[in-house]
């Protein structure tokens, strides 16, 4: 059966981000992030040491005295390659109803009458 927690890689380094520490975490603070945050069986401790152990000879954690810090091969997680946005379909905008322009008035033409001959 399948356990019903993600890899002891995944959840070391969930820990070692969370607790920030300068100096590394140590083992009892990774196994204490671990049991509050994942369901783990009873003897996640021993299997904690062992893979701790492992991830170290890997590279993919630094021991630095009794503390662990993420090596490069976790720093530069492997990244999912991104799916390529979908060309976004341009929405016509709509059209506002245009407000007739008031029409500026015509200037006036003044009429010159010339006076009749008397």
């Amino acid at each position: 059966a399948a356990p019903a927690h993600p890899k002891y890689e995944d959840m070391v380094k969930a820990a070692i981000l969370a607790l920030k520490d300068r100096n590394g975490s140590s083992v009892p603070a990774i196994a204490k992030y671990l049991g509050s945050n994942f369901k783990l069986p009873g003897n996640f401790k021993k299997i904690l040491s062992t893979q701790l152990k492992n991830l170290v000879k890997s590279g993919k954690l630094l021991k630095v005295k009794a503390s662990y810090k993420l090596g490069e091969a976790l720093k530069k997680a492997p990244k999912k390659p991104k799916k390529k946005a979908a060309p976004k379909k341009k929405k016509p905008k709509a059209k506002k109803a245009k407000k007739p322009k008031a029409k500026k008035a015509a200037p006036k033409k003044t009429v010159v009458r010339q006076a009749a001959p008397v």
